[in-house]
C-alpha cells in the first residue's frame, strides 16, 4: 500500500496505512494543524510524525476517534500537544488500555517488543457532545452524536473543506466491527452524523475514502442488522440469521452485542 498523503480537501489531507487498512487524518491551518489519531504504537506513531512534517512544520493538537487501540496508542509521540477526545474515550482508555494492550500482544506475539513499549496515554481535553476547535483560523467541528462502533465515537468535520472524518462509525473495504458496538443504536447516529453533515467527502476509520452516497448505503445495512437483530431475539437464529447483510461471523458478533442491548 502506497502510504502517502491524499489531499481530499483544501489543506485536509488522509493518511491509509497498511497496518490495519486504518486511515489518519491531518488539517492544516494557519501555524497550526491537527492530528487525527496516532495509530497502534510508538514505532508507527513515529511514522506519522515524520509524515505530517513532510506536509507542515506548525504544531499539533490531537484528537482520539474513539477508545480503540489503534487508534490511540501513539498518543505519547505527540506530547506535549493537547488531546482531544469523547469523556468516555478517556474513561476506557483509563479502565481498560492495559487489558487492551494484552489482548493484542496476544493477538500479535510477533510485534510483542513494539506493543509493550507504548505509554498509555488517554485524552486530556474531553466534551460529551460537542466541540469547537481554531485550527490556525479555520474552524473544526467534534462531535458525538451516540453509542455506535464504541461508546465514544467522535466525528470531525471540517466545513470549509466539505470533509467529514467518521472514524470508525463507516468502514470501507471490510464490514463493520461490532466487538465493541451498540448495534441497535448505531443506524441512528450515523443518520443523525448524515442528516447534520451533509458534505460530499466522507474519511472512514479504515478503508478508502467515500462519498455520502457510500455513507448512507452503509446506515441502510446498520438498520437492517439492528431490526434483524431485533427479530431474531424473539425467533431465534435459525432463519434470521442468513438475511444479515454481513459474513456470518461478524453478523454472530453483531447479534451478540445486540442480545445484550435487549436483554439489559
Amino acid at each position: 500500500m502506497n502510504e502517502q498523503w491524499q489531499e481530499v480537501g483544501e489543506q485536509v489531507f488522509v493518511r491509509r496505512h497498511e497496518s490495519f487498512d486504518m486511515n489518519t487524518g491531518l488539517i492544516v491551518g494557519d501555524g497550526h494543524c491537527l492530528v487525527l489519531d496516532t495509530r497502534t504504537s510508538h514505532e508507527e506513531a513515529a511514522d506519522l510524525v515524520a509524515a505530517v512534517r513532510r506536509i507542515t512544520a506548525a504544531p499539533w493538537t490531537v484528537v482520539n476517534s474513539h477508545s480503540h487501540f489503534d487508534h490511540y496508542f501513539g498518543n505519547a509521540i505527540f506530547r506535549p500537544a493537547e488531546i482531544w477526545g469523547h469523556v468516555r474515550c478517556a474513561e476506557e482508555i483509563e479502565l481498560h488500555g492495559e487489558l487492551q494492550r494484552a489482548n493484542v500482544i496476544e493477538r500479535l506475539p510477533e510485534r510483542r517488543a513494539e506493543l509493550e513499549e507504548v505509554t498509555i496515554v488517554p485524552p486530556d481535553h474531553t466534551f460529551a457532545v460537542t466541540a469547537g476547535l481554531d485550527v490556525g483560523g479555520r474552524m473544526v467541528h467534534l462531535r458525538h452524536f451516540g453509542l455506535g462502533h464504541s461508546s465514544n465515537d467522535v466525528v470531525v468535520h471540517v466545513p470549509d473543506a466539505g470533509v467529514v472524518f467518521a472514524g470508525d462509525l463507516i468502514e470501507e473495504g471490510a464490514p463493520p466491527a461490532f466487538s465493541d458496538s451498540y448495534p441497535l443504536d448505531w443506524p441512528d447516529t450515523v443518520a443523525a452524523m448524515l442528516m447534520e453533515m451533509p458534505e460530499p467527502v466522507v474519511v472512514p476509520g479504515h478503508g478508502a475514502v467515500v462519498d455520502r452516497a457510500y455513507a448512507l448505503a452503509q446506515q441502510a445495512d446498520l438498520a437492517l442488522v439492528a431490526e434483524l437483530a431485533k427479530r431474531a431475539h424473539v425467533e431465534g437464529l435459525r432463519d434470521v440469521i442468513k438475511l444479515f447483510p454481513y459474513p456470518e461471523n461478524v453478523s454472530q458478533q453483531a447479534i451478540a452485542r445486540a442480545f445484550m442491548q435487549l436483554d439489559a
